[in-house]
């Protein structure tokens, strides 16, 4: 028979039990409460962008002139101060959480999402859409969800308050997914793109906890702002020889998506004629004026159509109110496209969808398709954006929750799976991955010089990572996997593809 623990024994035990839990359930409030930054942050960034949008379509309707003075004027400005006050802030946002993901621990593993910096992504993208540039909020949300989370997180563990057994890496994770999860208002997708995006090829523990922060984050979103889809009004079902439309709109969406990516990946300079390639390397404020009367010219020719997110272009769409002029599709296209290699803060995500409504239009057109439109629509627009970023399942569950489509996200997983597929032969991996790549590459050359001159030391805990020289023998692979007609070498500022403008370094040139 067991001996019988004491009175005091037993209450020594439980007492111990109550502090554990108690620890626990101190860090989980500080968790909540660091989603709840995030998660207030998008909000305000929303808020901010909506303005910007409104603004920006009230002065092209009111002034002709508007976009033909903003453009090549504004988006020079916007480049100028990104690459003085925050260079790590350009483009989408997404490549910086990844490369940072992949960094090794120490000095040089959040740079890229320093807090002070990231932050100045908001006004500057901001600025970016109050001009007309064919640019999105999500992608910078993710970035500064990420730099929130990890400055709210080295706090705590600075006052010895919580989160002592987490890594900066989950920090980010939780950050990021949660500022894409408040950004769409969609706290499964968060999760989702936490598991598929962010977590691909890197290890990340705590799982549960970083899971809990990305739902809080969107939950919170959805207490503040309603459980209302991002495009509302949809209203579809299955459509007669289902599987075709399904397979067409693949095959068309992979195809556009993977060039659309291409083209992003590889930057102006690639396509240029080689005797101009270092020209627009070394003045990317012209390059920016450029491209702004470039999108001034689209814009015109499609009275606005181009500007900003196209969130009410979508959503017309889906509603059948809506009906894209001919060839609006590319135009939009191409004004996300010019808007990247303007070398300015912004995203991709939301032009994506934009582009793949406007490409149902016109397949629906092509098709003489009489009812069921939106469906085509919505299909499209999941599978634009598997076909631009390879994340099938991110951009079936993204759709499905921003319009309320459950009842064809089996459909949207297959057309998204295919898209996705037919993508990889254009661009044969990831463009966001690609992009970190650089990123990375920039920050440990940035670093490895530091150390070299006496100014930093070394101080790695991954022995898996790549050294400096693979890093770079690996983009180089990946450069010439994506040059067809143009060689690119990443030694050579004239050869290498404009791409994201990368920051400058002491001397002045850019990666």
């Amino acid at each position: 028979m067991p001996k019988k623990k004491s009175l005091g024994y037993r209450i020594a035990h439980k007492l111990k039990q109550t502090e554990r839990l108690s620890r626990k359930t101190i860090s989980f409030m500080f968790l909540l409460a660091g989603s709840a930054l995030v998660a207030l942050t998008a909000l305000l960034f929303a808020h901010m962008a909506e303005y910007a949008l409104e603004l920006n379509a009230h002065l092209v309707q009111k002034h002709t002139w508007f976009a033909w003075v903003v453009l090549p004027l504004g988006l020079p400005l916007i480049v100028w101060l990104t690459r003085r006050y925050a260079p790590y802030t350009v483009g989408s946002g997404i490549p910086q959480v990844l490369a940072s993901l992949s960094l090794p621990y120490g000095a040089q593993k959040t740079r890229l999402i320093s807090f002070g910096q990231t932050l100045l992504k908001i006004p500057l993208t901001f600025l970016g859409m109050l001009a007309g540039a064919s640019i999105g909020r999500e992608g910078p949300s993710v970035q500064v969800g990420a730099a929130v989370m990890t400055a709210w997180g080295s706090w705590c563990k600075k006052h010895n308050l919580a989160f002592k057994g987490m890594q900066e890496n989950d920090l980010m994770a939780a950050g990021a997914a949660g500022g894409l999860a408040a950004a769409f208002n969609a706290p499964l997708a968060g999760v989702v793109f936490a598991i598929e995006e962010l977590g691909r090829g890197v290890i990340l523990r705590w799982e549960r906890q970083i899971l809990l922060g990305v739902l809080a984050a969107g939950f919170i979103q959805v207490a503040i702002q309603g459980n209302n889809p991002h495009f509302s009004g949809f209203h579809g079902s299955e459509l007669d020889n289902m599987l075709t439309w399904v397979l067409a709109v693949g095959l068309l969406c992979g195809v556009t998506g993977g060039l659309f990516a291409r083209m992003l990946y590889k930057g102006a300079a690639a396509y240029a004629p080689e005797k101009i390639r270092g020209w627009i390397r070394r003045h990317p404020l012209m390059l920016a004026a450029i491209m702004g009367l470039l999108l001034a010219a689209l814009g015109t020719l499609y009275q606005g159509q181009t500007y900003g997110t196209g969130y009410h272009e979508a959503s017309g769409a889906l509603r059948r109110m809506y009906d894209a002029p001919v060839g609006v599709a590319a135009a939009k296209w191409l004004a996300t496209v010019f808007s990247y290699w303007a070398g300015i803060p912004g995203g991709i995500f939301t032009p994506s969808l934009t582009i793949g409504a406007m490409l149902g239009e016109h397949i629906a057109a092509i098709g003489q398709l009489e009812s069921g439109i939106n469906v085509v629509v919505l299909l499209c627009m999941a599978g634009f954006l598997a076909g631009a970023t390879q994340s099938p399942i991110t951009s079936s569950v993204v759709v499905m929750e921003m319009t309320g489509g459950q009842n064809l996200l089996f459909w949207m997983l297959i057309v998204c799976i295919f898209a996705s597929q037919v993508s990889r032969q254009f661009s044969p991996r990831p463009f966001y991955h690609l992009a970190g790549m650089r990123f990375r590459q920039r920050v440990q050359e940035e670093y490895a010089e530091q150390n070299k001159a006496g100014q930093e030391k070394p101080e790695t805990k991954q022995s898996d990572d790549l050294p400096n020289e693979a890093v770079r023998g690996e983009a180089e692979k990946v450069a010439e996997e994506h040059t067809a007609n143009v060689e690119v070498d990443n030694q050579s500022p004239e050869a290498q593809p404009a791409d994201v403008e990368l920051p400058p370094d002491k001397n002045g040139k850019t990666g």
